[in-house]
């Protein structure tokens, strides 16, 4: 979200977040989301360095996760579609299937 957007702006934005998610519920789709926060540690080569973090560009940054369960790739585009953040015309969405590890 930028933030130069109204407060009144943000609340509607919001209610948009909670009418969809809310809607994915009742569908027994939605299985967990959690917005991140912009500070963090990253750990990096063999040597594990640590270091403050993230420090990626804005498009790149993860700004949270929405963990959904669909049929096929096309069940979660068609749900990806709806999420507000695609309003705000440079959002975006990353559609990824979590890989089963058997242990």
């Amino acid at each position: 979200m930028r933030d130069n957007q109204s407060p009144e702006y943000m609340q509607a934005h919001m209610e948009k977040w909670m009418r969809w998610m809310e809607t994915l519920k009742e569908q027994e789709k939605l299985l967990g989301a959690q917005p991140l926060m912009a500070t963090g540690k990253t750990i990096s080569s063999s040597k594990k360095v640590v270091s403050d973090g993230p420090f990626m560009e804005g498009k790149e940054m993860v700004g949270g996760y929405l963990l959904c369960r669909a049929n096929d790739y096309n069940e979660a585009i068609e749900i990806s579609k709806g999420c507000p953040i695609l309003e705000l015309g440079d959002g975006n969405v990353e559609i990824r299937e979590i890989m089963e590890m058997k242990m």
